[in-house]
């Protein structure tokens, strides 16, 4: 699967309270990781459902992948994938990994797949649903057999990371040409987010696109923040003074 390009010039979002965001400028190629950074409440997680479709920006202008947003935000959406995101993709803690799963690939049949996929015989829609689930939880990195119960887990039982990389498995079930991810390091070690950004950065390898919302973006990210004035101050105040 081939990522996108996103880009975006003075992309903003306004509702009843103010200014989600604003001011958002990004420039990236099908393939990189995006890292939107900032602190929490500072709109990051509005500008990544943005930037996914999922939510209208009022200001500025955007593209993924050629499709302008937001006249073609339902296009986008199609593309495009979120995991970890409150509200949205909540994973219900009595369910077991299993029936994450299959219902998330139950759902894929009936409102994702092609009309040429939705056409195959059943026995072929159920292999490949399997064939799907098990190469997501591959690239997510989280091996079935490694937990408790296995697939027969339930996520209350799951620890942090292993929830996490669940959320991301099942958004890749869809196979996104764009993948975004919320809260990468919430209530993570040093040591798990390092391993969240290795996953991320595998995910980018293979050609998906991928927007992460972090705190501090790492260096090899394009790094786009949800109040860029903030930025400009702060590179202004390290900026050697002038002589006099």
């Amino acid at each position: 699967m081939h990522g996108v390009d996103v880009v975006a010039e003075g992309l903003g979002l306004k509702g009843p309270q103010g200014w989600a965001f604003r001011g958002v400028t990004v420039r990236a190629e099908p393939g990189s990781l995006i890292a939107v950074e900032g602190a929490s409440g500072e709109g990051r997680t509005c500008l990544l459902l943005a930037l996914t479709g999922r939510m209208k920006p009022t200001a500025g202008t955007a593209a993924v992948g050629g499709l302008a947003l937001p006249r073609r935000m339902a296009a986008v959406r199609r593309i495009s994938a979120v995991a970890n995101v409150a509200g949205v993709t909540d994973l219900e803690p009595a369910l077991t990994v299993g029936e994450h799963l299959r219902e998330r690939a139950l759902l894929q049949r009936r409102f994702g797949d092609s009309l040429r996929e939705a056409l195959q015989p059943r026995p072929d829609r159920t292999h490949e649903a399997r064939l799907r689930a098990d190469a997501a939880l591959a690239a997510a990195g989280l091996d079935p057999e490694s937990l408790p119960k296995g697939s027969r887990t339930a996520v209350r039982d799951l620890e942090r990371l292993e929830a996490l990389r669940l959320s991301v498995a099942l958004a890749l079930v869809a196979r996104p040409r764009l993948l975004a991810v919320d809260d990468v390091e919430l209530k993570l070690s040093e040591a798990e987010r390092a391993e969240v950004w290795k996953l991320l950065r595998s995910l980018t390898r293979v050609g998906t696109t991928v927007v992460a919302v972090c705190r501090t973006a790492p260096a090899d990210c394009v790094a786009v923040p949800t109040r860029p004035d903030d930025r400009k101050e702060q590179a202004d105040a390290l900026a050697p003074a002038g002589r006099a």
